[in-house]
């Protein structure tokens, strides 16, 4: 590591849970980012900031006047701006010395078939069911951890699906893809913006720690925000034998 990155990242370093070791393993990473909105800006800006080696990002938006309440890592004169460029612009500036890969794709499953493959952690930042199911199939298929969060209103939650533990419960253990959950989204309802920023901060330490092998992770367990009350409540879940998606999974 040189002088420069040991300037850097000396505060991560002076952490003797992070320490050298944890640097190098961070700065060797690859993360993939669904999603460059409310949840992805602290995420995506927190993994540029730790010297996250290779950041992927993907989101088929652009940029608009009525994101800019809540999405920290996109500013006024990029409106109209692809977010993936946007957000790409805003990690550059605070680190020039990171890989960052931009894809203005929907996340489909044959988009993401290749890249959770190359992905050391994929962080789930999108805004509907669909988008985050199909991220999670390929996380199972591929064996890698998922950081999945989410937000309306004033209400945020955020789990880690890790597959490496066979007895972690996936995405789908919990929120099953052929149940009617109602989709709502802040276009309609709302959302306080430091919800999406709590929640997206709170994916970052996730992703972070992942990466760097400091543990306990929150795989195994459903944290929940009520941004009203200033309020944190953790449930813990299991994985479903039966779950359609990992269930064939045998139990460690």
């Amino acid at each position: 590591m040189e002088d420069q990155d040991l300037l850097r990242y000396s505060r991560h370093i002076l952490l003797e849970e992070f320490g050298i070791d944890g640097q190098a393993r961070v700065s060797a990473a690859h993360a993939l980012v669904i999603g460059v909105g409310g949840l992805g800006s602290p995420v995506v800006l927190y993994l540029a900031a730790a010297g996250v080696g290779h950041i992927a990002l993907v989101d088929d938006d652009e940029l608009d006047l009525t994101n800019l309440q809540r999405q920290v890592a996109h500013t006024t004169a990029r409106v109209g701006m692809a977010k993936v460029d946007s957000a790409a612009e805003a990690m550059r500036a605070i680190n020039p010395d990171i890989s960052i890969e931009t894809h203005r794709l929907r996340a489909d499953d044959d988009l993401l078939a290749r890249m959770v493959a190359a992905a050391d952690v994929v962080i789930d930042c999108s805004d509907n069911f669909a988008t985050r199911h199909a991220v999670n199939r390929a996380c199972v298929t591929h064996g890698k951890p998922l950081v999945a969060g989410a937000a309306i209103r004033f209400d945020g939650q955020l789990s880690v699906y890790d597959t490496r533990d066979p007895a972690s419960p996936c995405y789908a253990c919990l929120f099953p893809p052929d149940a009617d959950f109602e989709e709502t989204r802040c276009a309609v309802l709302g959302v306080f913006a430091p919800v999406v920023g709590t929640i997206g901060t709170l994916q970052a330490s996730e992703a972070l720690k992942l990466l760097a092998g400091i543990s306990p992770s929150l795989a195994g367990s459903l944290l929940m925000f009520d941004g009203r009350r200033t309020a944190f409540d953790t449930l813990r879940v299991a994985r479903d034998p039966a779950c359609s998606v990992c269930g064939h999974r045998p139990v460690g």
